[in-house]
């Protein structure tokens, strides 16, 4: 009894002691910076801070970083934006059609019949199946173009330009091949 007297007496003591080292910690200043109060004086608006760093920025004259609307586009760039584009456009229309596939009431094929019942022209269809399966076909061969470039093939600019080429030919024939399914 006076083993386990002693043993919570002891647990007590050390909390204790714990507990005003953490006090001590959080009341002590941690170093030399400044606080939130010394880096935004109070009472300022995004506005007069915007201003502020203006001025800074054109008494130390250090140049501006170049804004994207001075640069020449070319096929790299213009392929790097449609990369990216064609990412999120399939991955939200995976999880709408999941979303859908939850959702929905009826199973897949009673909406196709429903598309079909519509007696859309030949013409109509094939286009809308080329327009869906153009960002699914750049976006692989375009990321088959990326996986060569990580292995360190095709990295000049003649390269780069021919294989941009090659994977915009690739999307046409591939997207008109899926089409004509």
């Amino acid at each position: 009894m006076t083993s386990l007297h002693f043993r919570l007496g002891g647990s007590k003591m050390a909390a204790l002691a714990l507990r005003g080292l953490g006090r001590r910690c959080l009341l002590a200043r941690l170093g030399p910076g400044p606080t939130l109060h010394q880096a935004v004086p109070m009472g300022t608006t995004a506005r007069e801070e915007m201003r502020r760093f203006w001025e800074r920025n054109e008494r130390s004259g250090r140049p501006l970083s170049p804004h994207v609307s001075i640069y020449k586009w070319s096929l790299p760039m213009a392929m790097s934006i449609t990369h990216r584009g064609t990412g999120v456009a399939l991955s939200l229309g995976v999880s709408l059609f999941s979303v859908a596939a939850l959702l929905l009431p009826e199973q897949f094929p009673h909406y196709l019949a429903q598309v079909r019942a519509l007696s859309l022209g030949p013409t109509l269809v094939c286009s809308a199946k080329f327009l869906l399966a153009l960002p699914l076909c750049y976006h692989t061969w375009n990321g088959v173009r990326h996986l060569a470039w990580d292995l360190g093939k095709g990295l000049k600019l003649p390269q780069v330009t021919q294989s941009g080429l090659l994977v915009l030919a690739l999307t046409v024939l591939s997207s008109a091949a899926l089409a004509a399914l």
